[in-house]
């Protein structure tokens, strides 16, 4: 494997850590391990086969598959699973966004695959996917529906969303309907609720469960 040694700057606190902490991840070793999947830094050493960085570039990315060892001064990490950080942003700002902006941009781009002009619904738009898919979604000339609550109404329109639905105010399965698209980091009833607004042949993708089978089989 092609790998770079990372002074770290900047490393992320997610969820997943908690998995991985408790033994749970399918894909990171057991306990005990250094924590950490995302990152911002500066690289240090490039390791056999690497030509596309060089010592003292700013990068930022995750470090390998397996999700761990960022949380360290020093992290090695899979040289294509990180890029150069971009100037206009901090290594605070980077380092919050590999896992959640990819997560966002697979759900999207790689397995619902709507259309320009098609309607998405956004479940949890204000969360750290879920904001990301409003942008990638507006950006891409998708119509987007985004369901958040009361306080982030006017969060989830300055990052494009179409419309806006205050799930404290109103039940988006009242006032949507045969959208193309849902995108769910939500789950439990709301996903299930979900289900009844997607039109025949629509597609929802969630993040939150490998395991869910919907109520109907045209979808």
């Amino acid at each position: 494997m092609r790998e770079v040694l990372v002074r770290v700057a900047a490393s992320g606190v997610a969820p997943w850590d908690a998995l991985i902490r408790q033994g749970k991840s399918k894909v990171s070793p057991q306990p005990p391990l250094t924590l950490g999947s995302d990152f911002a830094g500066v690289v240090e050493a490039v390791g056999p086969g690497v030509s596309h960085f060089n010592s003292g570039d700013e990068v930022y990315g995750v470090t390998n598959p397996q999700f761990v060892g960022a949380n360290a001064e020093y992290a090695i990490a899979s040289a294509s699973m990180i890029a150069p950080k971009p100037l206009r942003l901090s290594s605070l700002e980077a380092a919050s966004l590999p896992v959640v902006a990819v997560t966002a941009w697979q759900m999207l781009f790689e397995h619902a695959r709507p259309e320009v002009g098609q309607t998405v619904l956004i479940l949890g738009a204000a969360g750290n996917v879920g904001a990301f898919a409003v942008q990638f979604a507006a950006n891409a000339g998708f119509h987007v529906v985004a369901v958040v609550g009361t306080n982030d109404v006017e969060y989830a329109r300055s990052l494009g969303a179409t419309d806006v639905i205050d799930y404290r105010t109103s039940d988006f399965a009242d006032v949507v309907r045969s959208v193309d698209v849902v995108i769910d980091t939500v789950g439990g009833d709301t996903r299930e609720r979900a289900v009844t607004v997607l039109k025949p042949g629509g597609i929802l993708v969630t993040v939150v469960s490998t395991d869910f089978v919907p109520a109907r089989s045209d979808i």
